[in-house]
């Protein structure tokens, strides 16, 4: 008899969280004896996420070129990949950040076209606290009017959100914004979590392994609007060598992420995120920029040395032209003290979503 594995699905837009989350639950799940696996999603390949998670003992599939919904047979393909090589209890899956109308066209499908292989949890959609607030006052939380239709959208139809980053918010705070969430979207269950301070983790855990109301609603999306909001973003994958004198690479990744964040902002380009990974050798450094140069962070190290190799995705509101010259003068800007050698450059503007399935209804489970 097939076995029959847990699916996780964390959405959320862009920035909020998902890949730590995925990071520390793995490592939650696989202490506690279950064999887990993970699939990325992205419009590009050279993924920092994939990088990421692929440094674990977890096995790690992309679904890279297009959103899951729009390649759902690849996803499927995804699942069953690391289901056998990993003999996985529990798959977790992120799609694209500026993705929505999961339920439609993934959890419905899913549940329809893999029961007996599949046990799907209720989707949960991270949101940052910040731009949640923001979203939440009827602003667009400095993105453009479509993408924050987007954002609105991913909450609409979620069964479970997770207002990611709490350790940002004082106690009392968090709990406003909890109430106010709640009070927007009645119909999902509201949690907080904090993959830094590893708070929630195991309560979202529990949610998400225990119950299998996955896709309880469909929601009506304008999918002109949500074309546009996704289109409205230049889409950089990039993975690049870096080689020369003795460098402090903490440092380097520093000055070049603030240097990105410092042209962006001067020409007030939105940023829907930008992250890097900074390796060298068996020492790495991320760091993470979701918005303004004081949402640039930083964990881990790259030491020092001669030689490292760095992955930059960037998702930012310009051009996908306008975008990769700021990245590429950024580099041109370090040549003088290291040899650059760009093993891999993408830049892109995301095609209009055309989803594999689209179901009008919601799926039952027995």
């Amino acid at each position: 008899m097939m076995k029959t594995t847990r699916l996780i699905l964390v959405g959320g837009f862009l920035g909020a969280g998902k890949t730590t989350l995925l990071w520390e639950a793995a490592q939650r799940l696989m202490e506690n004896g279950k064999r887990i696996g993970l699939i990325t999603n992205d419009q590009a390949s050279e993924l920092v996420d994939t990088a990421i998670l692929s440094r674990d003992e977890v096995k790690v599939a992309e679904v890279s070129g297009s959103c899951f919904c729009c390649n759902f047979n690849g996803l499927i393909n995804a699942m069953r990949q690391v289901r056998d090589d990993a003999n996985a209890d529990v798959i977790i899956a992120e799609p694209v950040g500026s993705c929505t109308d999961l339920s439609a066209t993934i959890v419905q499908p899913l549940k329809e076209s893999m029961k007996g292989e599949l046990l799907v949890s209720p989707l949960s959609v991270m949101a940052d606290p910040v731009r949640l607030t923001n979203i939440l006052d009827g602003s667009t939380a400095g993105l453009h009017p479509s993408a924050a239709y987007i954002f609105r959208k991913q909450l609409e139809e979620s069964d479970l959100i997770l207002i990611s980053k709490a350790d940002l918010l004082f106690p009392k705070d968090l709990e406003k914004l909890k109430e106010r969430v709640k009070l927007n979207f009645p119909d999902s269950e509201v949690m907080t979590i904090s993959s830094k301070s590893r708070t929630g983790v195991d309560e979202w855990l529990n949610e998400v392994l225990n119950r299998t109301d996955a896709g309880q609603r469909l929601v009506e999306v304008d999918y002109d609007v949500y074309a546009e909001g996704e289109a409205v973003l230049g889409w950089l994958n990039s993975t690049i060598m870096l080689n020369g004198e003795l460098t402090d690479w903490d440092i380097f990744a520093r000055n070049f992420m603030q240097g990105l964040s410092q042209q962006f902002d001067n020409i007030r380009a939105s940023v829907g995120h930008v992250k890097m990974m900074l390796e060298s050798g068996d020492q790495y450094l991320m760091g993470n920029l979701t918005g303004m140069g004081d949402t640039l962070n930083f964990r881990g190290s790259a030491g020092i040395g001669t030689e490292a190799r760095l992955t930059l995705n960037a998702r930012v509101e310009m051009s996908p032209e306008a975008l990769e010259l700021v990245v590429r003068e950024m580099l041109d800007s370090t040549r003088g003290q290291l040899d650059v050698k760009i093993l891999a450059l993408r830049c892109l503007s995301p095609g209009r979503p055309e989803p594999t399935f689209r179901f009008d209804h919601v799926v039952p489970v027995f």
